[in-house]
């Protein structure tokens, strides 16, 4: 996690904006799919600022450069970015946001470069309409900067081959999921939805790929109308089975061919405008140059895509996969935690971050339906646990301290469910105040996992519930609380979420959706603490039925024991500790099965689920 000289890069760079006339250069963290994780070929803002965190934007002037990224990542990005970068601290108070920089340097009737595929139409729109206030323009830039810059250098495009999600695991034909896709058209009277989002066509059309790292998608475009439905993929990375499974209902078209076909559709439209009146459907999150070539405002409507809100609510497959694949995984996790203790305090063993990371991936792929990680296991000890996305990597991370907190976030791709877990333990003796701090994370979580609320309450509303008892201490944690989580699919997935965020405000949480409950404490320098377990809404059963509604609760999934060790049973209440041993008296019951031949494991998960009294 070194530092990188980015000065050669930025004078390159700076060399083509004055070629292309424009002042100031934005290089977001997307791909032209906004999609969160990216292959290594759209890593351009990696690449021009050395930042390798998941979230950020830069800004390049001719004479400065910024980043701006959230509070996962303060930590990493002041330790990556060189001098030639200032830190624009995301959400801090009297820091500016990434287009409040921007519209300040641009003053005085700059131009503003963007590559148009990179942004989102609404993005794109709010920031002209600033930047117009101070008589300065956006200008898209067909031709990506950052690329010329990265030149021979640039991975390239990922050609991995796309294969079928079988309907034991999706649970619904594709063919009927774009049936229901094309009802909702036409009640919303579109004349057809555009899809960019990846996951939302691996979704769709019940097929998944390898193009990005841990998340089973490939490069595609969709368009579905009334009477067609358009996939714009690559034919070299479809397989036999694959244009099987698609056959006569879907037409293949290659990839890059979707930018002339929007323009052909918003042509044929304007042209026979009596004829179709109706809108094409857009999602909020597809870009900009996807929006100018339908036509624009004029021609577009953008919304939250129906297909998030439908894959968010997983059916009777889904939520069965997924609890069964986290029993799998819990498994692993126990293995790996009770592997990990025995060779620090046992053996002595000398291992580092990696070696931790690298031994949980290899017992988790001995597991049934194994099909990857979902993300970088961040294995952290001490003060590294702090680094809210810590990646670990060889030569530079540290060893594993037995006498130091340690926090262990891994995933996992099944065939049939993802998975996302964060357990903290400490192998040695822990200090008052970090069992203190543990035991208010873990209050937090429960809180979380024993809400009961009405249906039409958001993850805004029940955030509090999480940090109430941190925040009573005068303490917090700066990430969200709970993401949603998809089906062998992108392991954060929209568009519901717990959280301080004001689009989970948007969103109500519905009985099918899929999220993580994980509320953490950080000390910089110290050590880090997060809980995390994976959790499904249902319908909770009430005395009552105030206003006739629906009630809702929740099911956890996540099965490996919680780090007993750090727990101060005095802080918990009585319905606390019910709630633990009940908990550890079911990953106990679900998975012990798993070490039958296996002493060691077996031995360390009867002592982690043991009962705790005050």
């Amino acid at each position: 996690m070194g530092t990188v000289n980015t000065t050669e890069r930025l004078t390159q760079l700076r060399q083509l904006m004055k070629e292309h006339q424009v002042d100031l250069y934005i290089v977001p963290s997307e791909d032209s799919h906004q999609s969160e994780y990216i292959a290594p070929c759209d890593g351009r803002r990696e690449f021009i600022s050395g930042f390798s965190g998941s979230a950020g934007t830069a800004i390049i002037s001719l004479t400065k450069a910024a980043l701006s990224t959230d509070g996962r990542y303060f930590n990493q990005a002041a330790k990556q970015l060189d001098s030639n970068w200032h830190l624009l601290k995301q959400g801090t108070e009297g820091v500016p946001t990434w287009q409040e920089w921007t519209t300040e340097e641009a003053q005085g009737g700059k131009a503003v470069g963007v590559d148009p595929s990179l942004i989102t139409a609404s993005g794109a729109r709010k920031l002209a309409e600033t930047l117009e206030k101070n008589g300065s323009s956006l200008v898209g830039i067909q031709s990506n900067l950052v690329d010329l810059v990265w030149g021979k250098d640039r991975p390239s495009r990922p050609q991995e081959k796309v294969r079928v999600h079988p309907v034991e695991y999706a649970g619904k034909p594709f063919q009927e999921k774009i049936a229901e896709l094309r009802k909702e058209l036409e009640t919303k009277k579109k004349a057809g939805f555009v899809v960019s989002m990846l996951d939302e066509i691996a979704w769709l059309f019940n097929l998944r790929g390898s193009d990005i790292p841990y998340n089973p998608v490939f490069f595609s475009y969709a368009i579905i109308t009334p009477t067609t439905a358009e996939l714009y993929v690559e034919a070299d990375k479809l397989t036999p089975e694959v244009t099987a499974h698609l056959g006569q209902d879907v037409i293949v078209k290659p990839y890059e061919t979707i930018f002339a076909d929007a323009k052909a559709l918003s042509t044929a439209r304007s042209q026979s405008a009596e004829k179709a009146p109706n809108k094409f459907l857009l999602s909020n999150k597809a870009s900009w140059a996807l929006s100018l070539n339908l036509g624009g405002e004029g021609q577009v409507e953008e919304a939250r895509s129906p297909i998030a809100d439908a894959k968010a609510v997983k059916n009777k497959a889904e939520l069965e996969g997924m609890r069964a694949c986290h029993i799998r995984d819990g498994a692993a996790l126990t293995e790996y935690f009770a592997w990990l203790e025995n060779e620090l305090v046992n053996k002595k063993t000398v291992l580092d971050e990696v070696d931790g990371a690298d031994k949980l991936e290899q017992i988790r792929t001995k597991h049934d339906r194994f099909a990857g990680l979902s993300f970088d296991t961040i294995s952290s000890t001490g003060p590294n646990g702090a680094v809210i996305h810590y990646k670990p990597e060889k030569g530079s991370c540290s060893i594993i301290d037995p006498a130091a907190i340690y926090l262990c976030d891994s995933g996992c791709q099944y065939l049939d469910g993802t998975t996302d877990t964060t357990r903290t333990f400490h192998f040695g003796q822990p200090t008052e105040f970090e069992k203190k701090a543990f035991t208010l994370v873990l209050k937090g979580m429960i809180g979380i996992d024993t809400a009961v609320f009405p249906k039409g309450t958001s993850g805004f509303a029940i955030d509090v519930l999480a940090r109430q008892y941190l925040w009573k201490e005068g303490l917090d944690y700066l990430h969200g609380t709970g993401h949603g989580v998809g089906s062998f699919l992108n392991v954060h997935e929209g568009p519901m979420g717990i959280g301080t965020r004001v689009q989970y405000t948007e969103v109500p949480i519905a009985v099918g959706h899929v999220l993580s409950n994980e509320p953490g404490y950080y000390e910089d320098g110290k050590f880090g603490i997060r809980i995390e377990n994976i959790i499904m809404a249902r319908e909770a059963k009430t005395n009552h039925k105030f206003g006739d509604k629906q009630w809702l609760g929740f099911e956890h999934v996540t099965m490996t024991p919680i780090g007993r060790n750090l727990i101060e049973p005095s802080l918990l209440s009585d319905d606390e500790i019910k709630w633990l041993n009940d908990y550890h008296a079911e990953v106990w019951e679900k998975t012990n099965h798993f070490f039958k031949d296996d002493e060691l494991t077996l031995k360390w998960l009867q002592r982690e689920t043991q009962p705790i009294s005050k």
